[in-house]
């Protein structure tokens, strides 16, 4: 008799995009006159041609597996050394961060590496790991956790027994504060997903010199750096003294290079991080990752290492830049539309996401069923991410500028467009 993995049957529902497309594919199934005006911004996936740097890259990559004297089959598990270098050099050590060219993880992204990085941990409801969980947070923390019984049971209000929640409102910004009491393991995700918030280096180094005391390891998302306007602020955590003693950084091209649909992103795990075994014994973690990545797989395929590594020559970082600063000046114009109908509207700054107050205190799931109903917009609920989530919601400016304009202008028809005062 074979046995499942229980702690699949704890999700407390679908994942959230998943719901997100039924109830949308339903809407639209009852209302086929209206589906083709339905606008998604729900989802934060982008809409804008890959960077020429990056086709050009593939399609000599291509030309060379079609020769047999460039043709290339098996590629090491962590990444070709040509794209780990250029990784390195253009990320870090150009900025000053002394990062070798093999602590750099080529993977599909930093979606699966978030949750991956657990299976060098220990795992289970006896491993011992207080794990500390934003909230709002990206539910893939949340729900990598609970899939490798880091979590007890579900709670009524969608979150979970054994996790400690660190509350990110206005009040403090949506940056969390340090914990009282120590935990071991700490997501953090800035650029926030799904906020839009930014954390400076004052708050950043708290949480470093938390981690050090705590001997606890950070797990830094930084899938949105690409998008922090702000030269003062910290673009990396390994800018602030000690973080490669205590942190595991995320990075993705889905956002910045738009390789949502092609698949690429690495992981930086310094030489230097440690963690203990129950005796005490301190062991590398680099080795770990090295040894998971060799024996679980084969690595990211050679053409999209070849467009991940053009994405950092001169012509790739110029063109990354020119689809930043499109997808923000989205960002900008929702952030004022929600602000001219008297929303309270936080992000879109250094982050692509909008994260806007419900009027009159309507709940977050209700709100997205008036905006899909009413206007034809799909949005995120923000109750989606988690119980702080509650009463607010997330606009994507991942879309294309005629669309982000009429959005705008749906808005202001609606009901609420009248209410409150303006945004913050």
């Amino acid at each position: 008799m074979a046995f499942v993995n229980e702690n699949y049957l704890k999700l407390a529902a679908g994942y959230l995009f998943p719901e997100i497309e039924r109830r949308v594919s339903s809407y639209a199934s009852a209302h086929p006159d209206r589906a083709p005006r339905i606008i998604r911004c729900g989802i934060g996936d982008v809409t804008e041609p890959l960077p020429s740097a990056a086709i050009t890259a593939m399609h000599r990559a291509v030309d060379e597996l079609a020769k047999r004297e460039t043709f290339k089959g098996y590629g090491p598990g962590t990444g070709y050394e040509f794209v780990r270098k250029a990784i390195a050099d253009s990320e870090f050590r150009e900025r000053g961060i002394a990062i070798d060219d093999e602590e750099i993880f080529l993977s599909d992204g930093s979606k699966g590496d978030c949750g991956s990085i657990l299976e060098i941990l220990a795992f289970g409801a006896d491993a011992g790991n207080r794990i500390a969980i934003t909230d709002p947070v990206y539910p893939v923390y949340v729900d990598s956790n609970v899939m490798f019984g880091n979590t007890g049971a579900p709670r009524g209000d969608g979150s979970y027994d054994g996790l400690v929640y660190l509350p990110c409102t206005p009040e403090n910004g949506f940056v969390a504060e340090v914990p009282s009491q120590p935990v071991d393991l700490i997501y953090l995700c800035f650029p926030n997903n799904p906020t839009g918030a930014m954390i400076d280096r004052a708050r950043l180094n708290a949480w470093v010199e938390y981690a050090l005391k705590h001997r606890a390891i950070i797990l830094y998302d930084c899938a949105y750096d690409a998008y922090i306007r702000d030269p003062s602020l910290p673009r990396s955590i390994y800018e602030i003294e000690g973080a490669k003693e205590c942190a595991i950084e995320f990075h993705s091209f889905s956002k910045s290079g738009g390789f949502t649909g092609v698949r690429c992103g690495f992981t930086v795990l310094p030489k230097a991080l440690n963690a203990y075994t129950r005796a005490g014994t301190k062991v590398s973690l680099h080795g770990l990752w090295s040894r998971r990545w060799n024996t679980r797989s084969n690595g990211v395929s050679y053409p999209i290492q070849v467009a991940a590594a053009a994405l950092h020559n001169a012509d790739g970082k110029a063109q990354i830049r020119q689809l930043v600063d499109f997808y923000m000046g989205n960002a900008a114009i929702l952030r004022q539309g929600c602000r001219n109908v008297g929303l309270r509207v936080w992000g879109g700054e250094h982050a692509p996401y909008v994260w806007v107050a419900t009027p009159e205190r309507m709940k977050s799931w209700d709100l997205f069923d008036l905006m899909l109903t009413e206007a034809n917009v799909v949005i995120t609920p923000g109750a989606g991410f988690g119980r702080c989530g509650e009463g607010f919601f997330r606009i994507s400016a991942f879309n294309s500028r005629p669309n982000v304009e009429e959005v705008v202008r749906r808005i202001g028809q609606l009901s609420f467009a009248t209410a409150g005062a303006a945004g913050a």
